[in-house]
């Protein structure tokens, strides 16, 4: 029933509107190992939780392609960690859009680097993606001075969603 009191019938085979969609999530199913110091790594999300669409690569490429123009929520987290004594300076989570750097998050430890052995660096950003050809991708870094580090399987993740009605 609409506001007016009017009933509104919908006919059969109707396609429903104001879906969120195309969407996903995902996340790595293994560790990333051996990230080298202050390079950026692109970030693994090889398991899907769901893909509406099927726009996202995850055999190959880990990215983000809609094939729906519009604004899009774009999220992840980057959980970097060491499994030894290890000191670093800071964590950066990136989201990049059309291989170039979007926006970041950096969690900065100290100046003269911390035992400090894991961070979960959130990212986000409100993205207009062209529904062909524009793609967005998740890269982590860590600037440290000891140590191995690696992208965690537990808390890292990355997804995206349409935004409707902007």
């Amino acid at each position: 029933v609409g506001a007016s009191g009017d009933t509104i019938t919908i006919p059969s085979g109707a396609i429903a509107t104001g879906l969120n969609n195309p969407a996903f999530e995902a996340y790595s199913n293994s560790v990333q190992a051996g990230l080298t110091n202050n390079t950026n790594v692109k970030m693994a999300a090889n398991t899907e939780r769901f893909d509406t669409d099927g726009c996202y690569d995850n055999s190959s490429n880990y990215r983000f392609t809609p094939d729906v123009a519009g604004k899009y929520f774009v999220y992840a987290t980057a959980d970097i960690y060491s499994d030894s004594s290890a000191l670093a300076y800071y964590y950066t989570a990136g989201i990049y859009k059309n291989g170039s750097g979007y926006t970041f998050n950096v969690r900065n430890i100290t100046a003269s680097g911390s035992d400090e052995q894991q961070s979960s660096t959130p990212v986000y950003a409100t993205i207009d993606m062209n529904g062909s050809s524009d793609y967005v991708e998740i890269y982590a870094r860590i600037v440290q001075t000891s140590g191995t580090w690696s992208i965690n399987v537990t808390n890292s993740l990355f997804g995206a969603y349409r935004i409707i009605g902007v």
